[in-house]
């Protein structure tokens, strides 16, 4: 065989490879496609598988739909809050049993179990970490942002990232923006008054509430709905960012470039035990992927965003996966879109070839 037939030879089985390897593309395409035709969701999602764990790089398998887009992240936030707080364990800055001690103005409308305890608990920082991450406790992540300074957060979130994600502000400083859309008194609203309004659960309802709070007429609103005040949040850009550029956040992460190997470890597995969310990409991908995540949800937007892995060793393959929504006003619904997303991630060959 001469040289010349054995570099063609060569050319044509890589040229195959990629064709072979690309396979699952047309059917994700037309999948995510009739989930958006079916229901009133917009999806976004970014798929890039990782690179091993010797260091070798990524296989160079990537995958996006509207991933370039701007979403609005929601608690997806927490995760650079996490990576900061454990690399300033890692220098030596400050320890996980640091305590904080819980006052009335630091409570956030939400999951989890913080806004149980009473005022005066005093909390460790270890204990704040994990319901920030797996029950997307507000309180825990104001209380940590407030420890490490919100300035310190967003630099972390923009040095992983690559830029492409908008400024990170406390979760209680969503609903005072949020409201604040409607009138300018809401953004001097406590914690409380939003856990109130929170209780109040049909929005008409909740904007009574709110004007009776304020103690202002309802015709003194600048917008006629719930609807209207958060599209004009969303538009703001505050805790929002293309999805492309979270996906390199988190792979930084597992990659081992956002933290040592233990700090690494420690935070995965903590993801791994997220609780909220199993609705959601988890039930679609099955029960051989194991899934290390962090979800959000806010008023017509949901995301979950991590680490999916599969195998074990020597043939262990992970992959970055982000996928949000927006538009759906029933949140099962758009739990049930992304499920479907996960099954077609792992229908369509890209996970599990």
């Amino acid at each position: 065989m001469t040289w010349l037939t054995a570099v063609a030879i060569s050319s044509l089985v890589m040229a195959a490879q990629a064709l072979a390897g690309s396979a699952w593309e047309p059917e994700l395409e037309a999948r995510l496609a009739a989930l958006e035709a079916e229901g009133q969701d917009e999806i976004g999602l970014h798929v890039r598988e990782l690179g091993a764990r010797d260091g070798s790089v990524d296989r160079g398998e990537r995958f996006g739909w509207r991933d370039d887009e701007t979403w609005y992240l929601a608690s997806l936030v927490k995760v650079p809050v996490a990576v900061e707080l454990l690399a300033r364990r890692e220098a030596g800055a400050l320890s996980l049993d640091e305590t904080l001690v819980l006052k009335e103005r630091d409570y956030v409308d939400g999951a989890g179990p913080i806004n149980w305890a009473e005022p005066g608990t005093t909390l460790a920082l270890g204990e704040l970490l994990e319901p920030m991450l797996t029950e997307s406790d507000n309180t825990a992540s104001d209380l940590l942002i407030g420890r490490l300074g919100l300035a310190a957060v967003n630099d972390r979130a923009q040095a992983l990232s690559g830029g492409g994600l908008g400024p990170i502000t406390p979760l209680l400083e969503v609903r005072r923006e949020a409201y604040g859309y409607l009138h300018p008194g809401a953004r001097a609203l406590t914690g409380m008054d939003f856990i109130r309004l929170r209780q109040v659960e049909e929005d008409d309802a909740r904007l009574d509430a709110l004007a009776e709070r304020l103690g202002v007429p309802r015709g003194e609103f600048a917008l006629p709905s719930l609807d209207a005040a958060f599209d004009a949040y969303y538009a703001s850009g505050l805790n929002a960012g293309r999805l492309d550029a979270f996906g390199a956040l988190l792979a930084a992460i597992g990659e081992g470039r956002a933290l040592g190997p233990a700090a690494t470890a420690e935070l995965l597995a903590i993801m791994a035990r997220t609780t909220s969310g199993e609705a959601r990409l988890k039930a679609g991908l099955g029960d051989d992927i194991r899934f290390a995540h962090k979800t959000g949800t806010q008023h017509r937007r949901s995301c979950d965003a991590g680490i999916a892995f599969h195998g074990e060793g020597a043939v262990e393959r992970r992959w970055v996966v982000v996928a949000c929504t927006r538009g759906e006003r029933d949140i099962e619904h758009s739990e049930a879109t992304l499920s479907e997303v996960g099954r077609a991630l792992r229908e369509s060959g890209l996970l599990v070839p």
